[in-house]
């Protein structure tokens, strides 16, 4: 009886802590897309997020596995380990992103924009970049076992990857 007392009491000072923390600091999952939205840690498999804007968003170790985000507005997104596994990101905005060892394996990103999008360490196993603009991505240790890069500008933005660019852009 004491001791859970004493717990209780050793608890007020963190519980006042956290509650003067700024709301910005604290994710709201239930929080509307938006520029600058904070979904990090956040569960959004499945959502549609079509066109949506979520520029300077805080995605990172958020999930949106299966999530439909076809024209959505990415840039500038930090999505450090994020989770886009067969997300549909077709004609999607992720220049200047933030994809660190995020995992997009077999997402759909064709004719995607990726200019200056940091993919160092992030899995596109079986990713369909067809058409896709790699123009300076940083893709450093990325696996791109099985990625469909046909059609897609390379990193230098000079080179065009010919047809049946599998895993590596010929």
């Amino acid at each position: 009886m004491m001791s859970n007392r004493l717990a209780r009491l050793r608890a007020i000072p963190l519980i006042l802590a956290l509650s003067m923390l700024p709301a910005a600091a604290m994710a709201a999952c239930t929080d509307p897309a938006a520029p600058e939205v904070n979904w990090r840690r956040c569960y959004l498999d499945g959502r549609n997020l079509a066109k949506v804007d979520l520029t300077g968003a805080m995605l990172r170790e958020a999930t949106f596995q299966r999530a439909l985000l076809t024209a959505a507005n990415l840039t500038g997104a930090d999505a450090y380990r994020a989770k886009f596994v067969s997300a549909d990101m077709r004609e999607a905005v992720l220049d200047e992103v933030r994809l660190i060892e995020a995992d997009l394996t077999r997402a759909v990103l064709g004719g995607a924009s990726l200019k200056d999008a940091d993919l160092r360490n992030a899995k596109l196993v079986g990713t369909d970049l067809r058409g896709a603009d790699l123009t300076d991505a940083r893709l450093q240790g990325a696996d791109l076992r099985h990625a469909d890069l046909t059609g897609a500008t390379w990193v230098d933005g000079q080179r065009i990857c010919d047809a049946g660019s599998i895993g590596q852009c010929n």
